[in-house]
Formats: structure tokens, sequence, C-alpha cells
């Protein structure tokens, strides 16, 4: 009895030993995938900071670091949008979704919302022209749309004088990135093919809306 349950012991020891192995292999695909893409592109980083152009150096289109000024604020990062680390994400998303409802701007401050957000769309997960209606509601109920509307509602209320209307559309565009990044990366092939200058902008907004697809 004592022999079976010292081969038993054995057994187990050797399959935890492979199973250990095969999970650190795995987990070193995972993160070669996340480093590197087929597109040709640098992430826009700057020692942890993201910038707004997106260089040519041989990495991916995604944001990496922590944003300058509200990150940590609002204690988030780029990085926190992984599928390595699925519930992060989730937080992170409904964290930046939060501030949709919880920030109220005055006049001023909701014509310069409407004159951003209508500029993007989440059009990969809703078909609606943007995230917004013309007269500033709501226009499509998913939770990467609430995290755009609440990140730019609050850089308008918080920081409106550290942002200009593109460099928080650029924002929303990092965050968009990170939300769809296959069909983003892709589009970045087509717009690169076509001589267009890679920033977030040109990547997320509608200017370029459909260019992966040939529209």
């Amino acid at each position: 009895m004592k022999m079976k349950e010292k081969n038993l012991d054995r057994a187990i020891i050797l399959l935890m030993a492979v199973l250990t192995v095969i999970l650190a292999y795995n987990q070193m695909q995972i993160n070669a995938v996340l480093k590197i893409s087929p597109t040709g592109f640098a992430v826009a980083t700057n020692n942890g900071a993201a910038t707004n152009n997106v260089q040519t150096l041989g990495a991916s289109v995604v944001p990496t670091g922590i944003p300058k000024i509200y990150g940590q604020e609002l204690k988030v990062s780029y990085d926190d949008i992984s599928p390595i680390d699925q519930q992060k994400a989730d937080t992170t998303i409904r964290r930046l979704g939060y501030l949709d409802d919880a920030t109220q701007l005055n006049e001023d401050q909701m014509k310069r919302y409407i004159g951003i957000a209508s500029k993007i769309s989440c059009e990969y997960c809703c078909g609606v022209d943007s995230i917004i209606f013309s007269d500033g509601k709501a226009a499509c109920g998913c939770e990467h749309s609430f995290a755009m509307r609440g990140l730019a509602k609050y850089l308008i209320k918080n920081h409106g004088s550290e942002y200009t209307n593109d460099a928080i559309l650029e924002e929303l565009g990092k965050w968009k990135t990170l939300f769809f990044p296959g069909p983003i990366t892709k589009k970045a092939q087509v717009l690169k093919a076509k001589g267009v200058e890679l920033n977030y902008i040109n990547l997320a907004s509608n200017k370029y809306r459909g260019a992966e697809n040939g529209n």
C-alpha cells in the first residue's frame, strides 16, 4: 500500500511539473503575441506615458503605460486592458464608464463634449454613427462607449485647459484601440499603405471609418 502511495505521489509531482512547463510556455507565447504584431508599428510610449503619434519601429499600435495627468487620478493604465486579466480589464472599463453618468457638464462644456464625442464611434460593437447623438445623449449602450464618453467628460470638466479637443479625441482613440486591437491593427496597415499619418485620431475616430474594409 505504501509503495502504491509513493508511486502515486511521484506521478502527481511529475504531472504538476509538466503542467508548470506547459503553462510557462503558453504564457511566453501570449506575451510574444501582445508585444509583437505584424503591422510594423511602434507602441506609442514615452517613459511609460503614451504619446500622440504612432511611429513605425516594429511593435504594436496598442498604447502602453500610464496616461499622463489622469492616469494616476483615476488609477487606470493602458496595460489594464489585456486578455491575460479579463477581470482587471472589465474593472477599468467600468471605472471609466462610471464617469459618463457621474460627470455633469455646463452648457459650454457640453458644446465642447458634443464636438469631440460626435467624431468617434464604437462601430465594431454598435452600428451607430457616433457614441452620442447630436444633442449629446448616449447613442450606444455598450461598456466601451460608456468608457469613452466618461473619459471625454472627465477631461473636459477637470482638465479642459490642459487638453485640446484633438488631444481628448486622441485619448479616446487610444482606449478604443485597446478595446478593439484586431480591427484597428488591420486599419493601421491599410492607412500606412496609403501614406496616411498614423495617429490615434486617424486610427480610431470616424475620419477613416471603415478603411480596414476598403471603405
